[in-house]
């Protein structure tokens, strides 16, 4: 009986690893082994790398708004908890962005979490 093979697919797969690859640098671009390893890792780094984009954006808006409290004479922490009883409910992406481009609307913000 003569060997099988299942060429196409193994053809296919192969080929979908290297097109990832492309541009890679040496071998890591054009053998199959090390493009699939490196391509594997770089999509593990990529996933991680998603949800750490949004901790790290979080944590940059919170800064911001930090300094822009500091401006005003008063500290995130209660700057936060006034507007929470003030019953303001603005996200920290929105209160970064009016504390780096319009200081005028965050002082007042700053005012009413004060009052």
């Amino acid at each position: 009986m003569p060997r099988s093979t299942n060429n196409p697919a193994a053809h296919r797969r192969r080929k979908k690893y290297l097109l990832a690859a492309r541009g890679y640098f040496g071998r890591r671009g054009t053998t199959y082994r090390a493009a699939r390893q490196t391509v594997e890792r770089g999509m593990a780094y990529a996933f991680a790398h998603r949800k750490q984009k949004k901790r790290e954006f979080r944590k940059l808006w919170i800064v911001r708004i930090n300094a822009a409290c500091r401006l005003n004479d008063m500290s995130y922490s209660k700057f936060i908890n006034g507007l929470h009883k003030a019953n303001i409910e603005i996200n920290r992406k929105t209160l970064a962005h009016l504390a780096w481009h319009d200081s005028e609307a965050f002082a007042r913000l700053v005012e009413i979490a004060r009052g």
